[in-house]
């Protein structure tokens, strides 16, 4: 498997799209139940195939990353050939996970207390497992909004 297992809560969201996906690989309902009481790891292996089938699709369309902690924001443009960072980094006791903190920075961007850093970094053979790898770090796909914003104001 090269992502992770979708959440019993992300199958039923894609129960259509998993029926087709069984239909895809000629497995029918009866089949597939079947499958699931007498070879288990049979209907494990097709669950962790579709599971990768779908990150692919949602990481190859992904173009924005954003990663919020209480002291930092990372914002990741997700480019062709490169991620692009702009990191924001705040010395106080503001949390910027939450509104407050959030409204703070706002108020504040030029304050001496928010630092700002953009960074390169080219992809590994592997582009969208390093798009996954940020996720599984605690990073949300975005429109990239913030991203924009950011960008504008410190370019």
């Amino acid at each position: 498997m090269k992502y992770a297992r979708l959440t019993k809560e992300q199958f039923e969201e894609l129960h259509q799209e998993f029926i087709n996906f069984l239909a895809s690989q000629t497995i029918t309902a009866s089949e597939w139940e079947e499958l699931k009481k007498n070879k288990p790891e049979v209907a494990e292996l097709e669950l962790d195939v579709f599971s990768d089938l779908i990150w692919e699709g949602v990481l190859n369309q992904a173009k924005y990353l954003e990663h919020i902690s209480p002291q930092s924001i990372h914002l990741f443009a997700l480019n062709e050939d490169k991620m692009h960072l702009i990191g924001i980094k705040v010395k106080s006791d503001v949390d910027l996970s939450t509104t407050e903190g959030f409204n703070w920075l706002r108020e504040n961007l030029m304050d001496d207390r928010v630092e700002f850093v953009q960074a390169q970094k080219a992809y590994s053979e592997e582009r969208n497992l390093d798009k996954f790898t940020l996720i599984q770090q605690g990073a949300n796909i975005t429109k990239g909004e913030l991203y924009n914003y950011m960008y504008k104001l410190i370019n």
